[in-house]
């Protein structure tokens, strides 16, 4: 007859050669070590709670480029300094100030183009009459602003013809006011000597 699992445990025990308190301490023992199993196998891992990541942008931040001050004088309806975004152009400096005048001539000025911070924009006057020049250049010897002269007033100066004339013209629209009377060379066909023959008829 074939013994089961427990009985053939149960004999075991009995004929393990110790006295009953030594086997009480080995069941003690057994017994821990099966508690002690189990604890460690039933017990629940710790789980670690992750932290939320900040993600900080690398965008860099938007610096608006400084404004700009540019005088407008002459024919405008409220002259004086005004405060532009950066790359504005003369009409809206010519805005700025109000607008042209009833007197206003706009052909003398580029309105395209783009304005430089510390400029002076001058609005010319249509001029009328025989002689074609403004009041304050009306005299023969009087001094002629290359900034604010037209091309008739220009063709006053020795050496100046019509086509030179309305180069010199041509060049300030494109090219903005001049800084000296030096900056006459920079126009095709004026040379040092020519400018030499007007140069103390000038100004800036």
């Amino acid at each position: 007859m074939q013994t089961k699992p427990l009985d053939a445990l149960r004999l075991w025990w009995r004929d393990i050669s110790y006295s009953n308190s030594q086997r009480k301490a080995l069941l003690i023992v057994a017994v821990s070590a099966i508690v002690v199993s189990a604890l460690f196998i039933f017990k629940p891992h710790p789980f670690r709670v992750s932290e939320p990541v900040i993600q900080t942008s690398n965008v860099p931040a938007i610096v608006q480029p400084p404004m700009i001050y540019v005088d407008v004088t002459g024919e405008v309806l409220k002259p004086g300094v005004f405060q532009l975004p950066p790359n504005s152009r003369v009409i809206d400096a010519v805005k700025a100030a109000g607008g042209q005048s009833k007197f206003a001539d706009l052909s003398t000025i580029n309105l395209a183009r783009i304005v430089k911070d510390g400029e002076q924009i001058y609005v010319d006057r249509k001029f009328s009459g025989g002689s074609g020049f403004r009041n304050s250049n009306s005299r023969a010897n009087s001094i002629i602003n290359i900034n604010r002269a037209n091309a008739k007033e220009l063709e006053s100066l020795p050496g100046i013809g019509p086509v030179l004339a309305a180069r010199i013209v041509e060049y300030r629209k494109i090219n903005g006011p001049f800084t000296s009377v030096d900056d006459l060379k920079k126009v095709p066909g004026v040379g040092g000597s020519k400018l030499a023959k007007f140069k103390e008829k000038i100004s800036v």
